[in-house]
């Protein structure tokens, strides 16, 4: 079972990133799909995003609301986060979370940096 995260990297404030998560040795389409990230300071992972399954409900963080878009393709078993309007508030490490409803099974991806500067 893994999860890897792609497309991170250095950009530009005001730019534009898509991260990827891509999913092996389970069926996403029974997992809620969500992107969390962490700043080297913070102690927690803060939650970025989620798309459900079943529905593709999306709910975003306040502060990356509008910018943000968060798209699964359950036939390709990936989940992407496409974030816009970047700003050096959103540099952090972007970790992708599988879990079903009651938290059965629960897994992570390895992480993706993401450095917003100019």
């Amino acid at each position: 079972v893994r999860l890897v995260e792609s497309g991170g990297g250095l950009v530009q404030p005001g730019g534009s990133l898509k991260l990827s998560c891509e999913a092996s040795g389970f069926a996403i389409k029974e997992y809620h799909m969500s992107w969390y990230r962490q700043t080297p300071t913070s102690q927690e992972r803060e939650f970025v995003a989620v798309v459900t399954s079943p529905g593709g409900y999306t709910r975003y963080a306040d502060d990356v609301t509008g910018r943000f878009n968060i798209s699964r393709d359950n036939l390709r078993n990936t989940a992407s986060l496409q974030m816009n309007n970047l700003t050096a508030e959103d540099t952090a490490v972007y970790y992708c979370r599988a879990v079903t409803t009651g938290r059965s099974s629960n897994y992570w991806g390895q992480g993706t940096q993401v450095t917003v500067s100019s």
